[in-house]
């Protein structure tokens, strides 16, 4: 293994490396030995369907594939398996996909539309139930707290509540500020919350490297540093070159998500914005700042937050809290994105103010210029097809998404929705310009969240 690359950035960087060592993430620290795999490839070889990417995405596609197509894919990872966004999240499996409500949905898509969207994400969510069902991924069920940080944000968070329970017909519910204090957790900032009833936490790194067993035992092979460094089409069949030998496949499923490498095929290039989030894992916390914190729930938790912050008390009580962070790869060690998070916690939790951090990381998330991801075949001529643009909310969807991606690569229906039509809207060469105009918008987000 070649060592891991902090620094590492989509936008300006060739690729993503081949052969290099995870980040440093406390989910790859617990895992436990990652899964067999086929181990790097060769010599050229023939297959049917190339999956790039081993990550949720990809080990879905491929799983499904076998299992409900007979197809049996050869997945083809740069580095280990899921070796980016599925092992640096916060492990959230929350009842969404994309940046956008649905009272966004709505306004975009009209509400038919948006009660599609709705029924599809239900379906998702079930999917992802039965499939962690037998996988050991540390999973604590039970919901999902959306936190107001400031009391002005309760009035959109009753809002959407009411949306959701009137018009999708869903069963959220409004916690008061002392309901939550008092039976849920001690956050300083809350001024109350809506509770979905769906929402798991997971270990992000157990539950990808279970895909990966499901994968193999059905009959997919999953080859690790094996870099796609080329692509080209001749005659309707993809030729992938990798270090060790070419790839050639009928159809190609890409699930490289924010790690997209904007060389890998023009189909896939500047189609993502991708943004970067940091996480840390504290210590674990003793019986005494478990009290006064009143630590009552291991729900997943997010608060209003434009740049919000995601968190919960993981299985072996240590304090998982993360959120947006540097603009740049190259700026992505700084100091200051981990205060950010220090400071967090001091504020949602004073009794913890200055705990030690035993796991700092960061990784790139996959969102899309139009906040909502896209399932489809980019072109009609080609047997192509992607999974991505999922905005920070892929733990759950990307099982169904995987799914979705093989009905389509086995020449199946999906459904008549936005997020399975068109391609990822595109910003050409600009993308590295419009970091100037996010740093900026990071300064009004911030202004605006904590004023």
């Amino acid at each position: 293994m070649s060592t891991y690359d902090p620094l590492y950035d989509p936008v300006t960087d060739l690729g993503v490396g081949c052969g290099r060592d995870y980040a440093p993430t406390y989910w790859i620290a617990s895992a436990g030995a990652p899964p067999e795999t086929d181990g790097p490839v060769k010599a050229d070889m023939y297959v049917d369907v190339a999956v790039i990417g081993s990550g949720y995405t990809g080990l879905s596609c491929a799983l499904h594939l076998a299992k409900e197509h007979g197809i049996k894919a050869t997945v083809l990872e740069a580095n280990g398996v899921a070796f980016g966004c599925s092992t640096r999240n916060g492990g959230q499996a929350q009842i969404s996909s994309g940046r956008l409500k649905r009272s966004q949905w709505i306004a975009r898509y009209g509400l038919d539309v948006a009660r599609g969207l709705h029924a599809e994400i239900g379906e998702a969510f079930d999917l992802f139930r039965d499939l962690i069902s037998d996988i050991d991924c540390d999973a604590q069920d039970g919901g999902h707290l959306y936190i107001a940080h400031k009391p002005d944000r309760m009035v959109a968070l009753e809002a959407e509540s009411g949306l959701l329970n009137a018009t999708f017909g869903y069963g959220t519910r409004i916690v008061s500020r002392d309901e939550l204090r008092r039976a849920y957790l001690d956050d300083r900032e809350s001024a109350g919350a809506m509770l979905e009833p769906d929402g798991i936490g997971v270990h992000p790194a157990k539950l990808a490297f279970g895909y990966a067993r499901k994968a193999r035992a059905l009959g997919a092979r999953i080859h690790t540093s094996s870099e796609v460094i080329d692509w080209t089409t001749r005659n309707g069949a993809h030729f992938l070159r990798t270090p060790g030998g070419t790839v050639k496949a009928r159809a190609v499923a890409v699930a490289t998500a924010a790690y997209t490498a904007n060389r890998l095929h023009k189909l896939m290039h500047h189609r993502l914005m991708p943004i970067l989030s940091n996480c840390i894992v504290t210590r674990p916390l003793t019986a005494a700042e478990i009290a006064a914190c009143n630590f009552r729930t291991k729900l997943v938790l997010t608060d209003t937050r434009t740049l919000r912050f995601y968190y919960r008390l993981l299985p072996d009580n240590r304090l998982q809290i993360g959120s947006r962070s540097a603009i740049t790869g190259a700026d992505a060690a700084n100091d200051k994105h981990l205060e950010v998070l220090r400071r967090g916690i001091a504020a949602k939790f004073p009794a913890l103010a200055g705990i030690q951090i035993d796991y700092s990381w960061w990784g790139w998330v996959d969102v899309s210029h139009d906040m909502m991801p896209r399932i489809v075949q980019p072109d009609p001529a080609q047997q192509i097809f992607y999974a991505m643009g999922y905005g920070g909310n892929g733990v759950m969807y990307s099982a169904q998404a995987g799914r979705r991606m093989a009905q389509l690569v086995a020449g199946k229906s999906v459904p008549q929705l936005p997020i399975f039509e068109g391609t990822l809207p595109g910003r050409g060469p600009l993308t590295p310009f419009r970091r100037i105009g996010q740093r900026a918008m990071y300064v009004w987000y911030h202004r605006k969240d904590e004023r």
